[in-house]
Order: structure tokens, then C-alpha cells, then sequence
């Protein structure tokens, strides 16, 4: 059967029709205009859920009964800190593949603390973050800030490609960021505006209404008298960054930050980072500032709402995703008192003594010498070199110090180098293989048991050891996301590929677990 040259052009018509239909019933979901990132440091999921009878609706109230929520997140290595919390979440990858095992480690060279930021670079993060992924993904044209009154958590979620990282300058109070970024004129400024390095000397933390003072969760019933604390003196700025009240210059911050650039205003996705404070005041314990934690969690609340209605003002609800979580870990735990009065196994390991000790053990094995560098925290560096060329056998040498060790009062457990290679697939295991760099870390790492306390008399580590679990939340709100509550447990590190898969980018190139099921 033949055609005519209309009847072929209506055919050919029908066809393009039939396929560009097709092709619009099969659009892909619309990527988000902007991705926010809210990291909340010592946000705990008990804390949260205690303190929900003074929150309003703008805040958590509306993050979940709108958002998908894993109640029960966790990071996939063991003792978290900000730093290496945050690189984790930005990397998908844990401290022995992106290089952040803390705030700060040993330099073999010099025998001195590093901090991860010093310099105000991410020259230590030695992988790609979910935001350069989405750099090199639009050739440089999306947006990418941080905002944090930590530099280290400013830096490490900024990655190594953003627009602007800034934090408060922990002498003056003021805004900064370092050479390695943008300093646009609207940093100088907001920094002349009155902001709170401004009133520092005045301002007053009192608790935010009578219900939070009316308000007792916590058993010891310290709610007895309202606080109040000023911000004066030389650690007026330490002070001011370990309350409830830094939120409100962040989210000050933050404002002006999305007045200035032209974050979320073109169909390119940017990503902003924003960091609040849900630790105690001061990183004092529960017992000693109650009814401050409590006020904490009420402002926060207050300044959650704030950053939503900001963003969302701006961009609209449908276009922004946010994801909200936890650095995992909690100041307010740190202090046992004295368990020995409960008659409660307790103690004090001292790692400077317990070096030395080990040290007289090896000469006695293998000759005179000094075979251990330093310590740090709970890790002994051992003289390398010294060791090659005395041509003692490391390993052999690794286990008889591990063996030794194991002998001492408050070890729970001893960890070589090798050990924590060669056992990375053991449960019990992982989690500190996970949390162990070749790079940074120590040759041995020393478990201290439950209830003990580290003692570090060369750094002036002094820290409780507690293995009790803490929960925090993981939740996605914005976009078409379909609110429901996840009770089984989830690791933090799927959030990057759940993001990636989100924009339709790669994931950052240490990441190697899969995305969460169910965003999108």
C-alpha cells in the first residue's frame, strides 16, 4: 500500500506527536533550585522529642510532620567529633578514606597538633564533597556557600570548589572567612552592621520564656532558678559560640547571606550549608545547666522556623530540599562525677604514664632506646625510623606493646595498625577501622573501658569513656518528599549519593555506599 506525500506527512506528524507525549509522561522529577544542608552540632533525637512541648510550628513541629525522618541515624565509625562528623556527611565516606579523623591530630614531622582548617583550606579533606560534585557537574555555575560559626565545620562542608565559607572569628566575634575563598563586600558590610561581636558586652542569655524555667525533663530537677549569663572577658566569644544564642546571629547571617547572591533564583541548583548549636552552655554537663539545654532546643526551634521561612520566601517550598542532622556526638555526657562514690568500676588511665611504662617494657625486650614519639588522645605514635633501623620486626613489635598494655588498669582493649587493617570487615571492628587514617593516626590505639577516664598529661586531654548509644535524626523536607517516619537505623554517609541521585550528579569519589530509597 502506497502513500501519499500528505498522507506520509500526517503519518510522520501523528509519530513526533506520539513520542514527544510519551517523552513528557516519562520527565524525570524536577531537580531542586537550591539544596540546604542544616548540621546541627550534639542534636540528639531524646533531647528533641523531650522538649517538644515548648517548640512552636514553624520549627521542628513542621520539619516533622512534613519531612522524611530516620529517627535512628548513626555515623559509620566510631566517636565522632564536628569535624570529622561534617566531613563525612558532605564526603559519604569515613575518616580513613577522606582524612578527617578529627578537630585535630598528630604530625609525624613535627610532633605537634594539626588542626584539620587551620590554614582556612580543605587541603586535608582529601576527597570530593556532594558540593564540588555539583560544581564540576554545572562547569562551575552553581552557587555554593557555608555558614557556620565553626571554622572547621565551614571549611569541610564548604569542599574544595565553593563560592564563600565563613564562620566567626574566634577573638573578635566578627564574620571572616580566608584567602582560599571569595570575601565579597557584603561580609565587611554586615560585619559594620550591629551584629553580635557588636553588643557582645551587653547582650544577656535568660531563659526565652516562663514555660522553659516551669518546664523540668531531666531527673536530677535542676530547674530550681532561672540563668542568666552575660558574655565578658577574654573567653566572651568561646562562651557566646557554646550558647543558644550564636543561632540567632547565624540565622542573621544566613539571611544576608541569601539577600547578597543569587542563591536559588535560576533553574541551576546551588547548595548553602548552615550550622546551628544544640550543645549545652559552655559544653558544661546536664547536671550542671539544666534548664540551659532546654532553652537551647526552644531557640533553636525558633531559628529552624526562620531558616525555612527564609528560604522557602525566597526559592518556594517545591524547589528547595533540606537535610537536617546531627554531628552524633554530645558534650553534656562527657563528665561521669565520681562513680566510685556509686561504687560504680571507675578510674583514670593515664596514657602519658602508661607510654612510659611501655617504654622501660621494650627497652628490657630489645635494647635501650626510646621507641614511642608521643601520644595523642588515645593513640601512641611510635619512632618509625628509629625502628627500621635497630631492624626490629614491626609488627612483632606492635603486638608485645598491645599485649602489654592489655595488662593495665582501665583497658578495655588495645588496637594495632595492623590489627584494625587486616579485621576492617569484623563488626566489632569497623567502626574504629572506619574512624583510623594511615595517614594521621597513631600506630596503637588504646580502648579505654566504660566509666574510666583518659588522661593525656602531655596535651591536656582529660575525657570520660562512655559506649552508650545516642540517637539523632536524619530528615528530608522540601520538593514532593512524602512524609513518613523511619524507625530502622540509617549511617549518615548515604546522604551524599541520596543527594546526588536527588540532582542527578555523581556521587564524591570516595563515596561507595548506595542512596536511601524512598526521597525520590
Amino acid at each position: 500500500m502506497k502513500h501519499t506525500a500528505a498522507q506520509y506527512r500526517i503519518l510522520t506528524s501523528l509519530a513526533l506527536l506520539m513520542a514527544m507525549v510519551g517523552t513528557e509522561a516519562q520527565t524525570a522529577p524536577e531537580v531542586p533550585r537550591l539544596v540546604v544542608q542544616v548540621v546541627i552540632d550534639q542534636l540528639r533525637t531524646d533531647y528533641l522529642e523531650a522538649f517538644s512541648p515548648l517548640y512552636g510550628e514553624k520549627g521542628f513541629r513542621r520539619l516533622l510532620s512534613n519531612g522524611r525522618i530516620y529517627r535512628q541515624a548513626q555515623y559509620p565509625f566510631a566517636q565522632p567529633d564536628r569535624a570529622s562528623a561534617v566531613a563525612c556527611l558532605v564526603s559519604g565516606a569515613s575518616p580513613y578514606e577522606n582524612g578527617i579523623v578529627g578537630e585535630r591530630w598528630l604530625n609525624r614531622s613535627t610532633l605537634q597538633p594539626v588542626r584539620c582548617v587551620s590554614d582556612g583550606t580543605p587541603a586535608h579533606l582529601a576527597v570530593s564533597t556532594i558540593a564540588d560534585e555539583l560544581k564540576v557537574a554545572t562547569e562551575g555555575k552553581s552557587l555554593v556557600y557555608s555558614v557556620s560559626p565553626y571554622r572547621d565545620a565551614a571549611v569541610l562542608a564548604a569542599g574544595h570548589a565553593a563560592d564563600g565559607s565563613f564562620w566567626m572569628d574566634d577573638e573578635t566575634g566578627k564574620w571572616t572567612t580566608s584567602a582560599y575563598y571569595s570575601s565579597p563586600s557584603w561580609l565587611s558590610y554586615f560585619n559594620n552592621s550591629n551584629h553580635a561581636a557588636q553588643r557582645m558586652a551587653s547582650l544577656v542569655w535568660e531563659p526565652t520564656n516562663d514555660f522553659v524555667g516551669e518546664y523540668n525533663y531531666f531527673v536530677s530537677g535542676g530547674t530550681k532558678s532561672p540563668f542568666r549569663h552575660t558574655f565578658k572577658g577574654d573567653g566572651r566569644v568561646r562562651q557566646f559560640k557554646a550558647s543558644a544564642l550564636v543561632n540567632e546571629e547565624v540565622s542573621e547571617f544566613v539571611g544576608h547571606c541569601l539577600r547578597n547572591t543569587l542563591l536559588g533564583i535560576d533553574p541551576v541548583t546551588d547548595f548553602l550549608s548552615v550550622a546551628y548549636y544544640a550543645g549545652n552552655f559552655d559544653h558544661r554537663t546536664v547536671t550542671e545547666c539544666p534548664m540551659e539545654l532546654q532553652d537551647t532546643y526552644v531557640r533553636l526551634d525558633e531559628q529552624l522556623g526562620r531558616l525555612f521561612d527564609m528560604v522557602e520566601e525566597k526559592v518556594g517550598r517545591n524547589r528547595v530540599l533540606f537535610v537536617v542532622t546531627s554531628t552524633g556526638y554530645s558534650d553534656a555526657e562527657q563528665s561521669d562525677g565520681n562513680l566510685s562514690a556509686y561504687r560504680i568500676p571507675s578510674g583514670e588511665f593515664n596514657i602519658t604514664r602508661a607510654q612510659l611504662l611501655l617504654n622501660m617494657y621494650l627497652s628490657a625486650v630489645y635494647g635501650q632506646a626510646q621507641y614511642i614519639e608521643a601520644t595523642m588522645g588515645n593513640q601512641i605514635f611510635f619512632d618509625l625510623k628509629g625502628i627500621e633501623k635497630r631492624n626490629i620486626n614491626l609488627s612483632e613489635l606492635l603486638e608485645r606493646s598491645a599485649d602489654f598494655l592489655m595488662q593495665l588498669q582501665g583497658v578495655r582493649d588495645v588496637y594495632t595498625s595492623q590489627r584494625l587493617a587486616q579485621g576492617a570487615w569484623i563488626p566489632g571492628i569497623r567502626s574504629l577501622r572506619n574512624a583510623y587514617n594511615p595517614r594521621t593516626s597513631g600506630d596503637i590505639m588504646v580502648q579505654v573501658a566504660p566509666g574510666w577516664t583518659l588522661v593525656n598529661e602531655q596535651t591536656g586531654e582529660r575525657k570520660s569513656q562512655r559506649e552508650t548509644y545516642m540517637g539523632f535524626p536524619l530528615c528530608f523536607y522540601g520538593l514532593d518528599i512524602t512524609p513518613e517516619v523511619v524507625e530502622s537505623p540509617v549511617t549518615v554517609d548515604h546522604i551524599a549519593p541520596t543527594l546526588a541521585r536527588c540532582l542527578r550528579i555523581r556521587a564524591p569519589n570516595a563515596c561507595s555506599v548506595a542512596p536511601l530509597t524512598g526521597i525520590r
